[in-house]
């Protein structure tokens, strides 16, 4: 009899083991993994399958704000394997029109963000921000309005040069047989404006109303005169100002105590050391200069002070010789 009756109490606990362990397993089949990304982390969870995606959030206690975005959303079925994305909304500051607007936002198109914030983006205008795709925190956008007009203006054609030979002018010398005159045009020209101020302008049409007319030099030929009974033969000719100086008690830019002859020059017109003839003056030689030497200007070394006063200032044909 005793015997009997510890095989029941056997069976029994087997039994009650059994439902223990049967409730136990269907504890833990009932419940399935679920993963959650928010915040830059990465949660695992496991949940009842009859279990919502709000109530998963909750049970880990993430809070949603306002304007957070979840995937799925939360009143989805979680089921196995689920993964939840919580995806936190932000600042974004969009600037168009002289004003500011900030809004709260998760990653959107830039275009987008510039809509919810209450601006219409034109054809032409421009976005300037950062080069992304979407938006990220704290971004700021400006929007920058691109305005056009076309307006009609005149504008002067400058003439043109033509040059023609002349045999009885020096080499070096120029004459203009005929002045010429500028043609006029009428331009439309493109205006381009951001944020009302002027960045460009384009002309994209011209119409000529009056044709220029070429304006034409004859170029001197001749490299050789007669003077006092020589010919000389010479590189160029140039007509040039003149004025005098005499001795000072200094050397020349040569190094060598002036004498008649010597002539100060501008070294980028004439080259130091050349041989001159210069009407009224006669032989020199470009063996000076002087500050105020620049251009087509000579200073011619003279004995006299009065020989100086004399010649003044005067404008002369200048030959260079070599």
């Amino acid at each position: 009899m005793g015997i009997v009756w510890s095989g029941k109490k056997t069976g029994l606990a087997a039994a009650i083991l059994f439902i223990i362990v049967l409730g136990v397993s269907l504890f833990f089949a009932l419940q399935k993994p679920v993963t959650i990304a928010v915040d830059g982390k990465t949660i695992q969870s496991r949940v009842f399958f009859t279990n919502t995606v709000d109530g998963v959030l909750e049970k880990e206690a993430i809070a949603m704000g306002k304007y957070d975005r979840v995937e799925p959303s939360l009143n989805s079925k979680v089921k196995k394997d689920t993964r939840i994305v919580v995806t936190r909304a932000f600042t974004v500051k969009v600037m168009a029109d002289g004003s500011s607007k900030e809004i709260i936002t998760t990653p959107i198109s830039i275009k987008e963000a510039i809509r919810l914030a209450g601006f219409e983006l034109g054809e032409k205008d421009i976005v300037k921000t950062v080069p992304v795709p979407k938006t990220v925190p704290d971004q700021e956008i400006e929007v920058i309005r691109v305005s056009e007009s076309e307006v009609k203006m005149e504008q002067a054609i400058p003439c043109g040069v033509e040059r023609t030979s002349d045999n009885s002018l020096e080499r070096g010398l120029t004459k203009t047989v005929s002045a010429g005159k500028n043609g006029l045009a009428m331009n439309t020209v493109r205006i381009t404006y951001h944020n009302g101020q002027e960045v460009k302008r384009e002309v994209i049409n011209s119409e000529t109303l009056v044709q220029p007319k070429n304006r034409v030099i004859a170029m001197g030929t001749i490299t050789a005169v007669s003077r006092g009974n020589q010919l000389l033969n010479f590189r160029e000719a140039r007509y040039m100002e003149t004025s005098a100086y005499t001795y000072t008690g200094y050397r020349t830019a040569s190094g060598k105590h002036p004498e008649v002859g010597m002539v100060a020059v501008d070294t980028g017109v004439i080259p130091m050391g050349s041989k001159l003839y210069v009407e009224g003056y006669g032989y020199g030689r470009a063996a000076d200069t002087g500050g105020s030497i620049k251009g087509n200007r000579l200073d011619l070394f003279m004995e006299e002070r009065s020989q100086c006063l004399n010649w003044g200032r005067r404008t002369v044909k200048v030959y260079v010789l070599d």
